[in-house]
């Protein structure tokens, strides 16, 4: 009997946007399936360089209910999973975490563009142009007003949520890329994220991919 819900994901290594997906359902408790896209699927590269005019991976279905783009999945799955805390409880916190991860979903192109997610790479002696890096001084300006506000050790508090799931691929970019986090608490908040379980199953899968993207693999 086919599985009422599923989630239709790209590349582990290289796609954010699954990871932010894939991400947010676990952290609910959501019970899914994975429907993979090949690496040489049209919508799959699209989204992985950039080039989709729209995010239509990841893609969630459940019980007949068909939710794409990570910030309109991060609602649905709030409504149906509202104690599994993906939103802050408080109205003002809520507020607050929509509006970064409304940031996150539509801002920061430099840093996406000069640091792709890639999870099997080590680029220690990367060169972070001024723009990206105006973009990463940005995020952790984010992470300190979050972190100083609501105690840590995630954005919002002591559970992890929509606002870690939307950021966690930043946290993979920068030790991907070596950029050196000074602040001890974005420091502690990024080995925070690294340390999930949920993160480190899905960088395994990650890491075992037999695909390769030569758009999204750094020369030197």
């Amino acid at each position: 009997m086919p599985a009422t819900t599923t989630l239709t994901l790209s590349s582990k290594n290289y796609s954010s946007w699954s990871l932010r997906g894939w991400l947010m359902c676990r952290l609910a408790g959501l019970e899914f399936d994975e429907v993979m896209l090949g690496a040489d699927d049209p919508t799959a590269k699209a989204e992985m360089l950039l080039l989709a005019p729209s995010m239509l991976v990841p893609c969630l279905r459940h019980h007949g209910v068909t939710v794409w783009d990570t910030l309109a999945i991060a609602e649905y799955l709030h409504e149906i999973k509202p104690k599994a805390g993906l939103l802050p409880t408080e109205r003002a916190a809520r507020a607050h975490c929509r509006a970064i991860c409304g940031e996150m979903h539509s801002g920061f192109t430099s840093l996406r563009s000069a640091l792709p997610m890639n999870l099997k790479g080590r680029f220690p002696n990367y060169k972070v142009w001024s723009r990206a890096m105006t973009d990463i001084e940005r995020v952790l300006q984010i992470w300190r007003d979050c972190l100083a506000t609501y105690g840590g050790p995630y954005l919002f508090g002591a559970r992890p949520g929509m606002a870690d799931a939307m950021y966690a691929p930043v946290v993979t970019r920068l030790r991907t890329y070596g950029v050196t986090v000074a602040d001890p608490a974005c420091a502690a908040y990024c080995a925070a994220i690294l340390a999930l379980p949920e993160m480190a199953e899905w960088t395994r899968a990650a890491l075992a991919e037999p695909e390769a993207i030569d758009e999204l693999e750094v020369e030197f």
